[in-house]
């Protein structure tokens, strides 16, 4: 935010990979950059979604951070039958997505959504995309994803604080699109349990 003329810069924007660019004017409301050359191809993540319901503001920022850190494509937040936080601020959170790929380097931001209910998405669930939906109640369980195809469309399925409720439960476990896995011997705190599914998941299935 001190840069002034003749300062160099990296600049991304999702789509053309990372640039070397030149500040030629700066001003405290708009300022003027020259592309030099690229410095970096752009980095496309796998096509994965990641699920959760919202938790505490300090929590949420960690998992959305966390997401867009270990190659989440889209990041969507859901309200449950037992989700603690019934609003978010969503552009504060595209930010911290926006702040955690300067930061690692990234040249792609994921999306961050609006928040949905979780039976309304499942009602318009797309053709063609799986869900790891993970069910603290199969703890102690093998995790359930070897011999999957890498390259397919998945979303990956984070519960609330207070867990899956009855009834969302079934209604997983019945969906032909949804493979119920464990997280390992342990239930796992909620942002935890984010770090964790998108480590199995990509380690098995993605670009990892």
């Amino acid at each position: 935010m001190r840069l002034g003329p003749g300062d160099v810069v990296a600049l991304f924007n999702g789509q053309d990979g990372e640039w070397v660019a030149e500040v030629v004017t700066a001003g405290k409301r708009a300022g003027e950059l020259r592309c030099d050359r690229q410095s970096a191809p752009q980095r496309m993540p796998p096509d994965v979604w990641l699920i959760f319901a919202p938790i505490k503001k300090a929590r949420t920022d960690f998992i959305v951070e966390k997401a867009a850190e270990m190659g989440a494509a889209r990041i969507l937040p859901v309200q449950t039958d037992f989700t603690n936080s019934e609003r978010i601020r969503r552009d504060r959170l595209q930010a911290h997505a926006v702040e955690a790929a300067e930061q690692c380097g990234g040249t792609y931001v994921p999306e961050v959504a609006e928040l949905e209910r979780l039976d309304r998405m499942l009602d318009t669930w797309p053709e063609g995309r799986q869900l790891m939906f993970c069910d603290e109640a199969l703890a102690g369980e093998a995790a359930g994803l070897a011999g999957l195809d890498r390259g397919a469309p998945w979303a990956i399925l984070i519960g609330p604080e207070g867990g899956f409720s009855e009834t969302e439960r079934a209604r997983l476990h019945a969906a032909p699109f949804a493979r119920p896995v464990s997280l390992g011997p342990r239930v796992l705190r909620a942002d935890t349990a984010a770090v964790a599914a998108l480590t199995l998941w990509q380690t098995a299935l993605g670009d990892w």
